[in-house]
């Protein structure tokens, strides 16, 4: 018999995972309320904007509808989370990609670009379709994050 205790070693820190859009008012506050609601055992999720604006309210809506509640959060700029050390930046998106500050070289950045719901629902004037394309890009946002964390050494 073999008397030698084997040590099993736990990943007790979560991933912190930063969502950077540029305003951060919709898609970016989607992923991070997505984050908290799926994946709060593995992630602690931020989301900043490089110019962040006022949280839209429409995304407050669809994401109240499927059950998360991101209402409270507050639109943020990248220097407000500039001392938080992260494992990922997920921009999700291209105007963000192209604007992405400078972090440190062994924090990952990630490019998972998702459709702007206030620029596509600009000029509709029915608020059930406007709010069909919210909840379109919200769905899309859900699945990615059902994915975290492993799709994100997939897709570097």
């Amino acid at each position: 018999m073999n008397n030698r205790k084997v040590q099993v070693m736990k990943h007790s820190e979560k991933l912190k995972i930063l969502f950077l859009c540029t305003g951060n008012s919709c898609r970016s506050q989607m992923a991070e309320g997505w984050a908290r609601k799926l994946k709060s055992d593995s992630i602690e999720p931020y989301s900043a904007g490089t110019h962040p604006g006022k949280l839209d309210t429409k995304s407050v809506h669809v994401m109240a509808e499927a059950g998360v509640d991101i209402a409270n959060q507050q639109p943020k700029g990248v220097d407000d989370v500039k001392d938080i050390v992260f494992d990922y930046v997920v921009t999700v998106c291209d105007q963000a990609r192209e604007a992405c500050p400078y972090f440190p070289a062994r924090i990952k950045l990630v490019h998972v670009g998702f459709d702007d719901p206030p620029h596509l629902a600009a000029n509709i004037k029915d608020e059930q379709k406007v709010l069909s394309i919210y909840r379109r890009v919200r769905d899309e946002i859900r699945i990615f994050v059902e994915k975290l964390p492993e799709i994100l050494e997939n897709n570097k």
